[in-house]
């Protein structure tokens, strides 16, 4: 990826959408394709590890919810 900051979920999923429509709609050139194939390889890693953090976040939360409530018993 480059140095840009990572996009939100929200902004890197509705990018990504949108190159699979441009994709799916032809006419673009090999290069241009190979491009925006590119970019949506980059922005499916990104939603990928945002939902990778959101699984681990809830992992902890729901662990650290059950070490609660085994104490308290």
């Amino acid at each position: 990826m480059t140095d840009t900051p990572t996009p939100s979920y929200e902004r890197a999923r509705d990018e990504l959408a949108d190159v699979v429509r441009q994709l799916e709609q032809g006419g673009a050139t090999l290069e241009e394709s190979l491009i925006l194939w590119e970019r949506g390889e980059e922005l499916a890693k990104v939603c990928q590890a945002w939902l990778d953090g959101a699984r681990t976040r809830l992992d902890r939360a729901v662990s650290a919810h059950g070490e609660g409530a085994d104490q308290r018993d």
